[in-house]
């Protein structure tokens, strides 16, 4: 079943007749463990279909979404290795896509911070690249998005937090840090609504993780339940047209997955390089604009 559901997903043949509907209900339900959003078997379904009840089996299920997130990072080390294991002035396929990556992150990183914003590309060039990897993992055949949960969601834009604040606190220096969250007053004014606009500033700075983690956990949700869906509504149309190959409604919404996924990637880096921009002094503004 876990073959056919493979092939399914990607329209090629699969000889399957209705009464295998129920089991890809059963299955996904599996898969999903204890939580409410139906998704599709991944690898660790499948092996955790043959084994015995056991802790071992238990903690497969309740880690699977870091054990893939774990297991794509390890995978975009080792490609980052490879590539620059041994640069040529001439380079290699490898060395040139990475290449092409790496240039292309840093102009657009550049593009909205400045000159200034090449130190930052590292942090936000690894973090494009990687949540674009975890979006990507449950298009294909037994993967698993682990940005699906809102644990690695949360995980992510708290380490987003903590680095625009400690970039803020660092370059700001302590006073300019309150100074910031106080709203930058200047005028007696403005420093007698200190006490109003520091608790809302401090409110904006928590919710922006909240928003963050929030937007991406959805969209990637929403793509894992739709190719779901359609995949249960190929496999329940069998009984009606009494056909034996699985009919592929889901590869429009595969097509649609990975565009979104990329977007949800783009959007999240974004939206962080915004945040430091924010944070930096405003001279460095300045400078960026002359």
């Amino acid at each position: 079943m876990f073959d056919g559901l493979g092939s399914l997903r990607f329209a090629n043949p699969v000889h399957i007749d209705s009464t295998h509907a129920d089991s890809l209900h059963a299955a996904a339900g599996h898969a999903a463990g204890d939580h409410a959003v139906h998704e599709l078997p991944n690898l660790i379904t499948l092996v955790t279909k043959f084994m015995q009840d056991s802790p071992l089996k238990e903690f497969l299920h309740q880690w699977e979404g870091m054990i893939y997130a774990f297991a794509i990072a390890t995978l975009i080390i080792v490609v980052a290795r490879l590539a620059a294991r041994n640069p040529q002035m001439v380079p290699g396929r490898l060395q040139n896509i990475v290449e092409m990556v790496v240039e292309g992150l840093s102009n657009f990183i550049v593009g909205v911070l400045g000159p200034e914003g090449r130190r930052y590309v590292p942090f936000l060039g690894t973090l494009f690249i990687y949540i674009l990897s975890m979006n990507l993992a449950g298009v294909f055949p037994l993967g698993k998005s682990p940005t699906a949960s809102p644990n690695t969601t949360v995980a992510l834009a708290l380490c987003v937090f903590v680095y625009v604040h400690f970039i803020g606190l660092t370059r700001n220096g302590p006073v300019g840090y309150i100074k910031h969250l106080a709203g930058n007053p200047k005028s007696p004014v403005e420093w007698a609504f200190v006490p109003l606009m520091l608790p809302i500033h401090v409110i904006g700075e928590i919710a922006r993780p909240v928003s963050l983690s929030l937007r991406l956990f959805g969209n990637v949700t929403g793509e894992d339940v739709l190719l779901f869906a359609f995949c249960v509504l190929g496999v329940t149309t069998l009984g009606f047209v009494d056909s034996p190959v699985g009919i592929p409604f889901q590869v429009p919404f595969i097509l649609l997955a990975f565009m979104t996924s990329f977007i949800q990637a783009l959007v999240f880096t974004l939206l962080s390089t915004i945040y430091i921009l924010l944070w930096l002094p405003h001279e460095e503004h300045g400078e960026e604009h002359h």
